[in-house]
């Protein structure tokens, strides 16, 4: 490689890792913000061109993934890591089933306690005050 291109290929390389941070960055911007993740939005706020970002096959991918789960949600979209995963769900689905047993049983539990309350109060007959 000659000597006088080598400051060229830098300055290129340079500039290729500062238009990624850009667009990386608006990309985590959107999905913070909880907005519909586009190519045409990540290009507008990185000021790149909308082909550059296909051509990048991880930031592409990243793009086409926060933008098909925004798609999907009916209400307004959840940042990534806020959004819930189907395990944490099902664990609290679980955690409710378990609570609304334990809720049933105390119910129970307590309605025999009042018909013994009761019961007890018919033998010595006890008359409420009036």
């Amino acid at each position: 490689m000659p000597a006088d291109t080598a400051p060229i290929i830098a300055a290129a390389r340079r500039r290729h890792e500062l238009t990624r941070a850009k667009a990386i960055q608006a990309i985590r911007e959107f999905d913070q913000a909880g907005t519909t993740v586009t190519f045409a939005a990540v290009a507008a706020r990185a000021a790149v061109s909308r082909s550059w970002l296909y051509s990048q096959p991880d930031i592409a991918g990243q793009v086409q993934r926060l933008r098909e789960a925004t798609r999907r949600a009916p209400t307004p979209s959840i940042p990534a890591g806020q959004r819930t995963s189907g395990t944490s769900l099902l664990q609290r689905l679980a955690a409710a089933h378990e609570e609304l047993r334990n809720l049933r049983a105390e119910r129970d539990r307590l309605r025999r306690q009042l018909a013994q309350a009761l019961g007890e109060r018919r033998q010595i007959g006890y008359q409420p005050p009036s």
